[in-house]
C-alpha cells in the first residue's frame, strides 16, 4: 500500500495540523491523530450531524457548529433555505483558514459564505461567555481518549448547549463506538440524556455494522411530521439537501430516519447504573485512554438495536409514511 501524499503541514497557534490523500480519501489530522476525511463512512457522520438537526427543525434560522474539522459539517447548514447564521467555533485557527481549502467540495466552500462567522474560542468558554441562542448546535469533538476532550462529554458541558438552544432548539452530538468499551459508551449516553430527556440515537454503521452513532436532542420533546418533513424536502429549494443526502447513500429522507436506533425511556435497562460524566468527576477522561486497543462497536451497536421499536410518540404521519419508514428506506 503506498503512502499517503502530504498535501500541507502547518504548525498553528494551539495545534500541528496536516492534510494527506491516499488517491481514495483525503485526510485531515491534529496532532497525528485524523479527525475528518472524505472516506465514505465519515463523510456520511460528518453530513448526518449536519442534516438530522435541520432537516428535523421545521425552519432553522441560526447554528453553531463546535468544531471545524474539515468543514463537512459546517457545509451542510448552508444548504438549507432558511438558515440566515452559521457560528463556527474552532480553537485553532488554521484549519478554517487554510486546511478548510482542502476540503473546498466536501463542504460546499463553507468559510466564503457570507452567512458565517468563525469564532477562534475554546467551545466551553464561548457558552460560558456568549449570549447567542441557536436553533441548532451540532458538537463534533475528536475521540474522547486524546487528551482534554473528555470535557466535551461532560453533563455540564451538554447542560451549556442546552441552555444557548432558541425553544424547540435541537442539539446533535458525535460519540464513538470503535476503541471505547460497552460500559464507557454507556456512561456518554447516559450523560447525554441526562441533559437532554427524550433523546435519541441513530447510527452510521459501516456494511451494516456498528462504527459510530449521533446523539440528537432538544430542549422540548418534539414529534417528527413524516408528511410535513417529505413535503418540504420535496421543495425546489431544497433540491441541494436532496443531493447532498445523495452524495453519502442517503436515497430519501426515508433512508436517513432509518438509521434511527432507539430513545432514552426504550434504553432505560440497558442504561441501567451507568455513569455520568462529571467535571468534577471526569472519569472518561481516564478510561477512555485504556481502550485505545478496543475493538467491541459491533457488539456494542447489536446490544443497543435489541431494544430498537418503532416510535409512534416520536413520528407521526399518514400510514403511508409509516410503512415507508418501517420498510427501512433503500439503503
Amino acid at each position: 500500500v503506498p503512502l499517503p501524499e502530504i498535501l500541507y503541514v502547518g504548525q498553528g497557534m494551539s495545534e500541528s495540523v496536516a492534510v494527506s490523500d491516499d488517491g481514495r480519501a483525503r485526510y485531515f489530522s491534529v496532532s497525528g491523530k485524523i479527525e475528518a476525511s472524505t472516506a465514505p463512512k465519515d463523510m456520511r457522520l460528518q453530513r448526518m450531524l449536519g442534516h438530522l438537526a435541520a432537516a428535523l427543525h421545521p425552519r432553522p434560522r441560526s447554528v453553531l457548529i463546535v468544531g471545524f474539522g474539515s468543514g463537512a459539517t459546517s457545509g451542510t447548514f448552508t444548504l438549507y433555505p432558511d438558515v440566515e447564521r452559521i457560528v463556527i467555533c474552532e480553537i485553532e485557527p488554521l484549519i478554517p483558514r487554510v486546511v478548510s481549502r482542502y476540503f473546498a467540495d466536501a463542504n460546499y466552500d463553507v468559510v466564503s459564505d457570507p452567512r458565517v462567522r468563525v469564532v477562534h474560542d475554546d467551545a466551553r468558554h464561548f457558552l460560558l461567555t456568549t449570549r447567542e441562542r441557536f436553533d441548532l448546535i451540532t458538537s463534533d469533538p475528536i475521540h474522547p481518549w486524546v487528551k482534554g476532550s473528555a470535557a466535551l462529554y461532560s453533563r455540564e458541558y451538554f447542560d451549556l448547549m442546552r441552555r444557548h438552544l432558541e425553544p424547540g432548539g435541537l442539539v446533535t452530538q458525535w460519540l464513538p463506538l470503535y476503541q471505547s468499551s460497552e460500559a464507557t459508551v454507556k456512561g456518554e449516553i447516559a450523560t447525554f440524556f441526562a441533559a437532554f430527556p427524550g433523546g435519541s440515537i441513530w447510527a452510521n454503521d459501516v456494511q451494516g455494522q456498528g462504527y459510530d452513532v449521533v446523539l440528537l436532542g432538544g430542549d422540548a420533546a418534539r414529534r417528527i411530521d413524516l408528511d410535513a418533513l417529505e413535503a418540504r424536502l420535496r421543495r425546489p429549494d431544497y433540491a441541494r439537501v436532496a443531493r447532498s443526502l445523495q452524495e453519502v447513500g442517503f436515497g430519501s429522507w426515508v433512508d436517513l430516519l432509518s438509521t434511527y436506533v432507539g430513545r432514552d425511556d426504550d434504553l432505560k435497562p440497558w442504561l441501567a447504573g451507568a455513569r455520568i460524566n462529571r467535571d468534577r468527576r471526569l472519569w472518561l477522561q481516564y478510561q477512555a485512554g485504556l481502550e485505545t486497543l478496543t475493538s467491541d462497536e459491533v457488539r456494542i451497536r447489536d446490544r443497543m438495536a435489541a431494544y430498537r421499536r418503532f416510535p409512534r410518540e416520536l413520528f407521526a404521519g399518514s400510514e403511508a409514511m409509516e410503512r415507508a419508514l418501517l420498510g427501512g428506506g433503500s439503503r
